[in-house]
């Protein structure tokens, strides 16, 4: 009890209670007396080398956006490009901050981002993805607003560029509706946000070769944070690879992945399998798309590098030196998915053509 002639140890006393119970919930708290007096701010963090051919369309999809008291701005992180992708940033205006070559990782050029970036909510999208359309940022960051969860991140979908096995992955990782909140830590920073101080108290470990996003959403999960997918929010997403790159991309994956759940562990029965099953399953649906001759020779190779890349990753025992380091991270130049709307053909428009669609909004 506190007496009436002790209020200062009586208010000390009120606010502790306050704080002890507050302190499980602190991200709601703190989104009602910070955010609810004044307008959002996000910062867009973009990754970036040699992005120059979907970087212009994807600065311009982001101007076009259309939001709620929600202010933007870019950031973007460049490890060395050599074509035109940070001349078109700062066309549009973007911040540019650069990260030596022998410094990059994934999670320590988004770190860099973050730290020259303003925002209350911290947004991550690849410079080869593109937003479907002019919702997509609020839709991303809106159950953050809410408070319904910490991170979040949004769908992925290809177009007739895009490998077919791809667009079955997004198909499977990326379907038609929300979890708010999810079970599970899966999560992509190709297009995702976080508020900032969840990222100030886990910054991204930098490092792992990937998965760096997984990696602290595994770590926010085993609390009390909570992550959720926002269906709502989807974005293009091109990969302009060689066989190699994507072997390359899966084995570095991998190799993160043995990090983070050392459990799971690969054999060359289970490489076999996991291929003859999944190229059989590609070849049904590219079938049932009257698309079997187009992409049966894209299946098969798509499929070969991706699981002999994870087998590799998953059984390299050695410590990753500098110049696997840069061939990992610079790579040479040289079911129901029969009624699944994504899989059936489709190219994405420029952002000044027509509409992109919104299946699922």
């Amino acid at each position: 009890m506190c007496l009436q002639g002790d209020r200062k140890n009586c208010t000390k006393e009120l606010f502790d209670l306050y704080f002890k119970v507050a302190r499980k919930n602190y991200f709601v708290i703190a989104l009602s007396i910070d955010f609810g007096t004044r307008k959002m701010f996000a910062s867009i963090v973009i990754r970036t080398l040699n992005e120059a051919a979907y970087l212009d369309d994807l600065l311009t999809m982001i101007g076009r956006q259309e939001t709620q008291d929600l202010e933007h701005e870019v950031v973007l992180v460049d490890s060395g490009s050599t074509d035109d992708t940070v001349e078109i940033a700062r066309r549009h205006g973007c911040r540019v901050t650069m990260i030596p070559k022998q410094e990059f990782s994934f999670g320590r050029s988004l770190n860099q981002g973050c730290e020259h970036a303003g925002g209350d909510i911290l947004v991550f999208i690849s410079g080869h993805c593109i937003p479907v359309d002019e919702h997509w940022l609020q839709a991303l960051c809106q159950p953050l607003i809410d408070g319904r969860v910490v991170y979040s991140y949004g769908r992925q979908v290809g177009d007739d560029d895009s490998h077919f096995s791809e667009r079955r992955i997004f198909a499977k990782y990326y379907p038609e509706t929300s979890a708010l909140p999810q079970d599970g830590f899966f999560c992509n920073n190709a297009n995702s946000a976080i508020l900032r101080t969840v990222w100030a108290r886990h910054r991204f470990d930098e490092e792992l070769t990937g998965l760096e996003d997984m990696a602290l959403a595994k770590l926010l999960s085993e609390g009390d944070d909570r992550l959720g997918y926002v269906a709502e929010a989807p974005v293009f997403h091109h990969h302009t690879e060689t066989w190699a790159a994507i072997r390359r991309r899966f084995e570095r994956e991998s190799l993160a992945l043995r990090q983070i759940m050392p459990e799971i562990q690969l054999s060359r029965i289970d490489v076999a399998r996991y291929i003859f099953t999944s190229v059989c399953l590609d070849l049904r649906s590219a079938a049932r798309h009257q698309k079997l001759r187009v992409y049966w020779y894209g299946v098969l190779r798509y499929r070969m590098a991706q699981y002999c890349g994870s087998y590799v990753g998953n059984n390299d025992h050695r410590r990753l030196s500098q110049s696997r380091k840069e061939r990992f991270f610079y790579p040479s130049v040289n079911e129901s998915d029969c009624k699944h709307d994504w899989l059936k053909s489709h190219r994405r428009s420029a952002p000044h053509e027509s509409q992109q669609p919104t299946s699922g909004r």
